[in-house]
């Protein structure tokens, strides 16, 4: 059974899908955990900073893409967490889900960037190759 589940999410609609899936999982056991995890990207972080958006816009855009997320979780009873870090996405995931010993990683096919995406390879694509645990990519 997987009891430590964690959610990558960028508020994008392959990650709700994600969310959604990871609730289906969380559901088989009453005693599962989802951490539903958003990273900071440094280059978009930099970029919102150069823009003049104050740190109140930023942090409640960062909250908008969180909300309907913790929406999902809320209102199918499954126990969650959230968790921000900052840097890569990519790599910030790997090294999150793989210190802390996820049972299962879910990932949304495709996230918000899609010209890096085009150019860098997806953050799914990343975090299927590097993380320890079974990785869903959810479509």
């Amino acid at each position: 059974m997987y009891q430590k589940i964690l959610v990558a999410a960028d508020g994008s609609e392959h990650s709700i899908r994600a969310a959604r899936e990871a609730v289906r999982m969380a559901k088989t056991n009453p005693d599962a955990v989802i951490t539903l995890l958003y990273v900071i990207d440094y280059e978009k972080a930099r970029s919102e900073i150069l823009h003049g958006q104050s740190n109140d816009e930023v942090h409640f855009e960062r909250r908008k893409h969180l909300l309907p997320l913790e929406e999902i979780f809320r209102s199918e009873g499954v126990a969650f967490e959230t968790k921000t870090l900052h840097g890569t996405p990519g790599p910030t995931i790997v090294q999150h889900a793989n210190e802390n010993g996820y049972d299962v990683v879910f990932i949304g096919s495709r996230g918000l960037n899609s010209f890096q995406e085009m150019v860098l390879g997806s953050v799914s694509h990343k975090v299927a190759k590097r993380v320890h645990a079974p990785v869903i990519i959810v479509k």
